[in-house]
C-alpha cells in the first residue's frame, strides 16, 4: 500500500514545481522577483554536485540583479509560488513534502559579482519534520503560510554584501538518488550594521552528499525523524 500512495504521489505532483519569487524586509514586500537571482524555469535541482546547487540554474552571476539594503537583525522573509502569481493556490504542491533551510554567504566585494563558490555559506534556519506522528513537514508550514517563510539575520554578522539562499527539499521521489528535488532561491543583500562574528560555513557544492540520509530517504514508511544535510544551524 505505502508503495502505491508514493506512486500516486509523485503522479499527483510531477509538475507542480515552484521558485522563490519575493523577499519580504522587515514585513515590507519588496516586489516580485527584485533582488532574486531568477531561474530560467521552475524545474528543480536534482545534483548536488553541480553549481546548480548554489543558487539555482545560471545563477553563479547576479550582474543583472540589484542588491537590496537590509539591516543586521532583520527579519526577512521568503515567499515562493507554483506559478507567477499570487493566485490563492497551494504555493507549494501539497504533496512535495520536506525541509526548509536557509543560509547566507559574504561576498569578497559586491554581492552582484558573487558566485558563491567555496566554503563560503553558513546555515541559519533549517526545519524538517515538524511532527512525525501527523507527518507534518516544514513544507506544510510553508503553505499554511501562503509560500512564506522567515529568518532573522543574526545580528552579529559583519558589514557587507551577501547572498541569501533560501532551499526547499522536496522528498517524494527521494527514496533513490537522484531523486531528492532541489528548490533554491538566491537573494542579494547589502547588510548594514552588525558585528564581527565569524560564523563556521560550508561548500555548495560539496558538502551534500547523494548518500546523505536527508537527501536520499524514503519518507512513506513511518519516518521519526530527519536530518537535514548541511549540519548545524549557527544562530550567531
Amino acid at each position: 500500500m505505502k508503495s502505491i500512495l508514493a506512486v500516486l504521489a509523485v503522479a499527483a505532483v510531477a509538475n507542480a514545481h515552484f521558485t522563490m519569487q519575493y523577499i519580504w524586509n522587515n514585513g515590507v514586500d519588496e516586489g516580485q522577483n527584485n533582488y532574486i537571482r531568477v531561474p530560467p524555469n521552475n524545474n528543480p535541482v536534482t545534483d548536488v554536485t553541480s553549481t546548480d546547487i548554489t543558487c539555482n540554474v545560471g545563477g553563479t552571476s547576479g550582474s543583472s540583479v540589484s542588491t537590496a539594503s537590509i539591516s543586521a537583525g532583520a527579519t526577512i522573509t521568503f515567499e515562493w509560488h507554483q506559478h507567477a502569481q499570487r493566485t490563492g493556490e497551494d504555493a507549494i504542491s501539497g504533496g512535495h513534502k520536506g525541509p526548509v533551510q536557509v543560509y547566507i554567504a559574504k561576498a569578497p566585494s559586491t554581492a552582484a559579482s558573487f558566485d558563491g563558490q567555496g566554503a563560503v555559506w553558513t546555515k541559519i534556519y533549517s526545519s524538517g519534520l515538524i511532527d512525525p506522528a501527523s507527518q507534518q513537514w516544514a513544507t506544510d508550514v510553508v503553505n499554511a503560510n501562503s509560500g512564506k517563510h522567515s529568518v532573522t539575520i543574526p545580528a552579529s554578522l559583519p558589514a557587507g554584501e551577501y547572498l541569501l539562499r533560501a532551499e526547499i527539499i522536496a522528498l517524494h521521489v527521494a527514496s533513490s538518488y537522484p531523486g531528492a528535488q532541489f528548490y533554491i532561491g538566491c537573494a542579494q543583500v547589502n547588510i548594514s550594521g552588525g558585528g564581527s562574528a565569524s560564523p563556521p560555513k560550508i561548500s555548495l557544492p560539496g558538502s551534500y552528499q547523494g548518500s546523505d540520509p536527508g537527501i536520499t530517504v524514503n519518507i512513506y514508511n513511518n519516518l521519526q525523524s530527519y536530518t537535514a544535510p548541511g549540519g548545524a544551524v549557527w544562530s550567531g
